[in-house]
């Protein structure tokens, strides 16, 4: 059965305009998008104009940060928000489609007026999104995980439908070099992200410690920056920026391993996806779907503090990189992500429930 899958992006960032720095939300739509197209569904896309889809773009106009290169602020947010909610009821109108995919964390926002089901995806921790959008009573709404670990942490007044899993390019991803001393960290650089004590840790064991990643113009962010990141960094501990894809897998596929000291109950660490589809392991705090990712001494250890990061990075010598990268072909494959996403569009257009996940 042929569908038509209209797909809801986040208004503020392009999708399949440039991948290599994509957000897992671009990343994720662009991938289903292609995946429908390649499977003879229709695919349509709303997000903005300079996106490159392989389905129908519905273009909308680009939206231009706020003073100083910072995102817009949460009223011209909303403002934008709901100018794209018109735009969905108008796609809703016009194309019939059998199904809404919304990645957007303000979905409550942009749900279509009309009858149709809608699936939104979550990519956040349940706490970051408004409890009203989360137990909304719509009929046809359908709420996406992404983790167990979401589902574990949720309230038992959800209904989730059982997660499935981001996924990455393993075979984009795939490279063979020489494993070499030194660990790699990769993500925003933010206070969550526990970056200070990765750097402890390499320090300790005077490994050298490659941090990458970006950095808004956040108080907060460039307060991190300034005090616990900048006076950690030496010749042997780097912060590098941001860096392009084809740096990063060299990097990751050479380094010892990832070190992720999350504070944050992440739902989606997909650094630690890459670096184990470059065979490396991740030495990570026990936190969000972290600690069902890495399993001890095959695809790296979990930890508790630096000292326990920093005994595990001179373990990790020891592990097998095809280790790691077989989990990451067998779980956390794009192809298989995708094809997952297609089978729930399917089972939900058929009225289904795809057995919701309990949540005690």
């Amino acid at each position: 059965m042929a569908l038509t899958i209209l797909t809801v992006a986040s208004p503020f960032a392009p999708v399949g305009a440039d991948p290599e720095n994509e957000g897992t939300a671009e990343q994720v739509a662009g991938a289903i998008d292609a995946a429908l197209v390649r499977a003879g569904h229709r695919s349509v896309v709303i997000a903005p104009e300079d996106s490159a889809v392989a389905g129908t773009l519905i273009p909308l106009a680009r939206v231009h940060g706020g003073a100083h290169g910072q995102a817009p602020d949460e009223r011209a947010q909303a403002a934008v928000l709901r100018r794209v909610a018109t735009v969905v009821a108008g796609a809703v109108e016009d194309h019939a489609p059998d199904l809404v995919h919304i990645h957007v964390r303000d979905f409550d926002v942009l749900l279509p007026p009309q009858d149709v089901p809608v699936l939104a995806t979550l990519y956040l921790p349940l706490d970051r999104y408004r409890p009203e959008a989360l137990i909304s009573r719509r009929a046809k709404l359908h709420l996406q995980p992404v983790s167990a670990a979401q589902v574990r942490g949720a309230s038992p007044e959800l209904t989730l439908l059982p997660p499935l899993e981001i996924g990455v390019a393993v075979d984009r991803l795939h490279i063979r070099v020489p494993k070499r001393r030194f660990a790699v960290c990769l993500g925003d650089i933010e206070p969550e992200m526990g970056f200070h004590i990765a750097l402890d840790a390499a320090r300790q064991i005077d490994m050298q410690l490659l941090l990458c990643g970006g950095l808004s113009r956040g108080a907060e962010e460039q307060r991190y920056l300034q005090e616990e990141i900048r006076p950690r960094l030496d010749p042997k501990r780097r912060f590098l920026g941001r860096i392009g894809f084809g740096r990063k897998r060299w990097m990751l596929g050479a380094a010892r391993c990832l070190l992720a000291p999350s504070l944050l109950s992440e739902p989606t660490p997909v650094a630690a996806l890459e670096a184990l589809a470059c065979g490396t392991p991740v030495v990570a705090f026990p936190t969000g779907a972290l600690a069902d990712l890495v399993e001890p001494g095959v695809t790296g250890f979990l930890v508790k503090d630096a000292e326990e990061m920093a005994r595990a990075i001179e373990d990790c010598e020891g592990l097998d990189p095809d280790a790691c990268r077989a989990v990451a072909r067998a779980r956390y494959s794009l192809d298989g992500m995708t094809e997952r996403y297609l089978a729930r569009f399917e089972e939900l257009v058929a009225g289904g429930t795809a057995a919701a996940a309990g949540v005690a």
